[in-house]
């Protein structure tokens, strides 16, 4: 299972930052995903994002947040 992780970071670590336009809308994927709209992407699109690009930051940050999560977990449990 660690090098699957490792190979998951590896990959959110390859992608290029994410644009300014975009830090509102990670921070609300990273704080609580469930409420992400359509509203959301279509004002992203709107602000010259596509929809490649929000896809693979989205991918990225909910990877990063779901990696941080785990492993807060492991250390709770020691």
């Amino acid at each position: 299972m660690d090098a699957a992780l490792d190979e998951l970071r590896r990959n959110v670590a390859a992608l290029p930052p994410a644009p300014p336009a975009m830090a509102a809308y990670l921070e609300q994927v990273r704080a609580g995903a469930h409420r992400v709209t359509d509203a959301d992407v279509e004002a992203l699109k709107a602000a010259g994002c596509s929809e490649d690009e929000i896809f693979k930051q989205t991918v990225a940050v909910a990877v990063e947040e779901g990696l941080r999560r785990l492993e807060a977990g492991l250390r709770a449990l020691g």
